[in-house]
């Protein structure tokens, strides 16, 4: 991505860029999606006790899910809902020019998740841990994640999310909290 996409630019170059002076965005955002539902879906397919039984009897040209198809077809179903119901949010409180900025914005913040997401996945698979004990571990570092995003999308310099603090606090509640806990009761209950 880093070479094609934008143009031979380093980690530095990218991370510090500006809105303005960027190009392709969108390409860069959709690799990066992709990138962090893969590693996402990996590292989490680990954990989720069954597939449930609706979606293990569905058959399509003689295969059936597994986990990883599983969380994966969830975490990707899960972002593109977000994805989507976000677009609409700011076409519908008439700040449509924001959401491009939005989803440069959250395309560096994903970038960066998804190396730290390659690197646990390389720890779980790649050395001896205890696969009971680290949940705990993993657990409190989404949680982590999570509480840094919504203070980085609140106080980043571009001011993505809407002026007035009540879109703001719509914004956190029903596009980032509600989703979460929709994806965790889809995965693990």
């Amino acid at each position: 991505m880093m070479n094609v996409i934008e143009r031979e630019a380093n980690l530095r170059d990218f991370m510090l860029q500006k809105y303005f002076d960027a190009s392709n965005n969108l390409p860069s955002w959709v690799i990066t999606s992709c990138v962090t539902a893969l590693t996402l879906a990996v590292l989490l397919s680990q954990y989720i006790p069954i597939v449930p039984k609706y979606i293990a009897d569905l058959q399509i040209a003689g295969y059936q899910l597994n986990k990883f198809g599983y969380s994966l077809i969830a975490i990707v179903f899960f972002y593109g809902v977000k994805s989507t119901l976000g677009f609409l949010f700011y076409q519908s409180i008439g700040d449509g020019k924001k959401w491009t900025v939005f989803y440069f914005t959250a395309t560096k913040f994903y970038f960066i998740l998804s190396f730290l997401l390659i690197i646990l996945c390389v720890t779980h698979y790649y050395f001896p841990i205890d696969r009971n004990k680290i949940f705990l571990y993993y657990l409190f570092f989404f949680c982590f994640v999570f509480i840094f995003k919504v203070f980085f999308y609140l106080f980043h310099r571009n001011n993505i999310l809407p002026e007035k603090w009540y879109y703001k606090f719509l914004y956190i509640c029903t596009l980032q909290i509600a989703p979460l806990l929709l994806l965790w009761k889809l995965l693990f209950f």
